[in-house]
């Protein structure tokens, strides 16, 4: 028993030595690296803002500010390191060898972020535009190193991973997508005044842009009348019903004006409708 207790009583002056030595070295590294975390955290924001007032790219901005935060951290990590005698040399070299298994490890991951940063400097699209790309179409809402998120018209989220982005053809319309309505009209009626019925449909409706400018003419030509063909612009989050809208303006004006539309039965030989359908809707 005298054995046991002289242990714990040794035990006891080798923490309280430990304590009275190292103890505030301890605390001083704890305060500094928390100091330094809180530091590299509003410096990296300072810097994503001070881009963001020079009017870079919104990605871009927050990518330089989190690299600046990252930076300083490691420092802050050293330094801390540094106040306990701990040599970083071992453990940078360690860092590298850990960061060269890794990537052969994770190759396909990791390629999501080659990709991420490939998009963030080469900026085929930033945050705002609409873009159909492989996967998916919609409004980007946020570029990261790994994946490129889309917001669709019914808010649906779409996540891309990057390296299905890159490479790849993408259409950017920007912040708007073009829509394009062909309209069926008999060869008895008006096709001028048709189309001139559409034209001020479209020339007066506030919700089509007029730079650039709608475009109201035959399309092509079918078995007992024409198409007529509309092209127009519209803000991508309101696609389809800002559509549904103008169509159902459009054919208001042209029962207005008693112009009729060409009956589906008798566009047999229209080169846009496939003649299974028509077989089946006669």
């Amino acid at each position: 028993m005298n054995e046991e207790l002289k242990a714990v009583e040794a035990l006891l002056e080798k923490l309280i030595e430990f304590s009275v030595a190292y103890g505030f070295q301890l605390l001083g590294a704890v305060i500094v690296l928390l100091i330094g975390l809180k530091i590299a955290s509003w410096i990296g924001g300072k810097v994503s803002g001070l881009c963001l007032k020079k009017e870079l790219d919104q990605t871009l901005s927050l990518f330089i500010g989190n690299i600046v935060k990252i930076v300083i951290i490691a420092f802050v990590i050293i330094i801390t390191l540094g106040n306990f005698g701990i040599s970083t040399a071992p453990l940078i070299a360690l860092a590298g060898a850990s960061a060269f298994g890794a990537t052969l490890a994770l190759q396909g991951p990791l390629s999501n972020y080659g990709a991420g940063l490939s998009i963030i400097l080469a900026r085929p699209f930033t945050v705002g535009d609409t873009i159909i790309v492989k996967g998916g179409s919609g409004v980007v809402h946020e570029v990261k190193l790994a994946h490129t998120q889309l917001i669709g018209e019914d808010k649906e989220l779409i996540t891309i991973p990057n390296k299905s982005i890159v490479g790849e053809v993408i259409t950017n319309s920007h912040s708007s997508t073009i829509v394009e309505t062909r309209i069926p009209v008999p060869h008895t009626e008006d096709i001028d005044k048709a189309i001139a019925i559409l034209g001020k449909v479209m020339e007066t409706d506030p919700d089509v842009p007029k730079s650039p400018s709608p475009q109201v003419g035959v399309h092509d030509f079918t078995y007992g009348g024409v198409i007529i063909g509309l092209r127009y612009w519209v803000p991508s989050q309101q696609y389809f019903q800002k559509r549904y809208r103008i169509n159902t303006a459009l054919l208001s004006a042209l029962k207005h004006e008693n112009i009729t539309l060409l009956a589906m039965r008798d566009a047999a030989l229209d080169p846009l409708v496939p003649s299974a359908d028509l077989e089946e809707q006669s």
